[in-house]
C-alpha cells in the first residue's frame, strides 16, 4: 500500500464514535434474535455486547432503540460482543447520521456537547473555494459537519489561512491527500449547510 493509500485509509478509520446507553436486539444469520447493549455508534459501524458473537464476515441485522434497523457484517470480535461494519447507501447513511445527531443527551455516555460531530457526505458535492486574495477554485466536498468540511481541491493554503467555501467562511486546519480540511467560523441561522456551500452554477 502506498503512503497516499495509507493516509486515505487512516482518514476512513478516523470515523468519530459516539458512546451510547442504547439497547436493542440483533438477528444472526440463523435468524435467532438476541438482546444487546450498543456500546458505541459511528457513521460506518457499531459495537455491541450480546450473548452470541458469531464469526467475522457474518451478516447481522440490528434493531436499535431510537435509531431503527441497520445491517452489516461482523468486522471484529469483542470479549462479549462484536463490531459491525454497516452496509448502507449514501442516502441511508446521511439519514443515519441525522438520527445519531438527534439523539437526546441522556442516551449518550458523557456530555452531549462533548461528543464528536458525525460527518456526512453531501448529495451536492460541487462548490467553490476562495482564497483571501480573491482567487477561486472549483472543489468537491468530501464530507461535512456543522463545524467544518473536508474538500478535494488543487491548492493547499497554509494552515490557518482564512477561506470561503461557497457562502461559508472558515479557516484551513489540516492538509490531506486530496485537499484540505476547513473549520467553519460561522454557522447559518437558516437553511442547511449543504445549501450554503453547494455551487449550482458549475
Amino acid at each position: 500500500m502506498s503512503q497516499a493509500e495509507k493516509i486515505v485509509e487512516a482518514e476512513r478509520r478516523s470515523d468519530p464514535r459516539v458512546k451510547t446507553k442504547l439497547l436493542g436486539r440483533y438477528m444472526m444469520p440463523d435468524q435467532h434474535e438476541y438482546a444487546c447493549n450498543i456500546l458505541d455508534i459511528a457513521l460506518n459501524g457499531i459495537c455491541l455486547t450480546g450473548p452470541i458473537q458469531g464469526q467475522v464476515g457474518d451478516k447481522v441485522i440490528v434493531y436499535i432503540d431510537h435509531l431503527g434497523r441497520v445491517e452489516g457484517e461482523v468486522s471484529r470480535l469483542l470479549e462479549d460482543g462484536f463490531a459491525l461494519e454497516l452496509t448502507m447507501t449514501p442516502a441511508a447513511r446521511n439519514k443515519w447520521a441525522e438520527r445519531i445527531e438527534a439523539l437526546s443527551p441522556e442516551l449518550i455516555q458523557g456530555s452531549h456537547t462533548d461528543r464528536k460531530e458525525v460527518r456526512v457526505e453531501p448529495e451536492h458535492k460541487r462548490s467553490r473555494f476562495t482564497l483571501p486574495d480573491g482567487r477561486t477554485y472549483q472543489c468537491e466536498v468530501i464530507d461535512m459537519s456543522i463545524s467544518g468540511a473536508s474538500i478535494k481541491v488543487a491548492v493547499f493554503p497554509a494552515l490557518g489561512t482564512p477561506v470561503q467555501l461557497g457562502k461559508m467562511r472558515g479557516k484551513v486546519v489540516r492538509h490531506h491527500v486530496e485537499g484540505v480540511a476547513i473549520e467553519f467560523v460561522s454557522v447559518p441561522e437558516t437553511g442547511t449547510l449543504a445549501d450554503r456551500f453547494k455551487d449550482i452554477n458549475l
